[in-house]
């Protein structure tokens, strides 16, 4: 049996303010997206990745990994208008895989950021258990600073400890997710927990871990050198 995860890597830059979309920005001397894509391989080596790229990316990206040297198998889709289109295109590219395991009740497919290298084995390794056991898993930290939520006459302090952050891999058994992206699209689908939720499901919450960063902006990046050089 064969587990999947698609990394989703649509990223313009904008944010960073740099001409380089930030998947591709270097942290230790290389893009981040290879950072992204080892640490699951570490965690999981039998695991098929999908890589999901604008397709005007893609070839920058195969340079990219033959300058470095960068051999990790991989496959590749087309990104789409949101996250929701380059998820299914990423689902969509699993479904066409010659491969028994797609109609395997008992796969599981996490779905990444590629902005985010710094997710753990064991977090991963969590999130997969979780979801084959359960049908869902996503990584969720706690809150640690004080929520005020705006109001319309002003602003009001919210109980933190009912809140958590959600972080990805957000993973799930194959068959319930490729289900769940049959669903049109809705504004409100902001992550995969919330299609699969739009289906009347739970979601499972695991503990995530709190170097796994999405690197968005300049200091994100400097975040993310410094814990490159940690070793995290």
């Amino acid at each position: 049996m064969s587990d999947f995860c698609i990394v989703v890597a649509g990223g313009r830059g904008l944010r960073m303010g740099a001409d380089l979309p930030k998947q591709f920005l270097p942290i230790g001397g290389r893009p981040v997206l290879m950072h992204t894509l080892e640490a699951f391989k570490r965690a999981l080596p039998d695991l098929q990745i999908v890589l999901v790229l604008p397709r005007d990316q893609q070839a920058f990206w195969r340079e990219l990994c033959a300058k470095h040297s960068f051999t990790l198998p991989h496959s590749i889709a087309d990104g789409g208008a949101t996250r929701f289109h380059s998820v299914l295109s990423g689902l969509r590219s699993i479904a066409a895989m010659p491969s028994a395991a797609t109609q395997d009740g008992e796969a599981v497919v996490a779905v990444h950021d590629g902005v985010r290298p710094f997710v753990t084995p064991e977090v991963i390794r969590q999130c997969f258990a979780t979801a084959r056991a359960c049908g869902t898993a996503v990584p969720v930290v706690p809150v640690v600073e004080t929520l005020r939520e705006l109001q319309a006459d002003g602003s009001v302090t919210r109980d933190r400890s009912r809140f958590r952050l959600v972080q990805t891999p957000q993973t799930f058994r194959l068959r319930l997710l490729m289900q769940a992206y049959e669903q049109p699209f809705t504004d409100a689908f902001t992550d995969d927990a919330s299609v699969v939720e739009a289906l009347g499901l739970p979601i499972t919450l695991v503990e995530g871990n709190r170097e796994n960063i999405k690197i968005t902006t300049p200091f994100d990046l400097t975040i993310a050198e410094s814990l490159l050089r940690q070793g995290k």
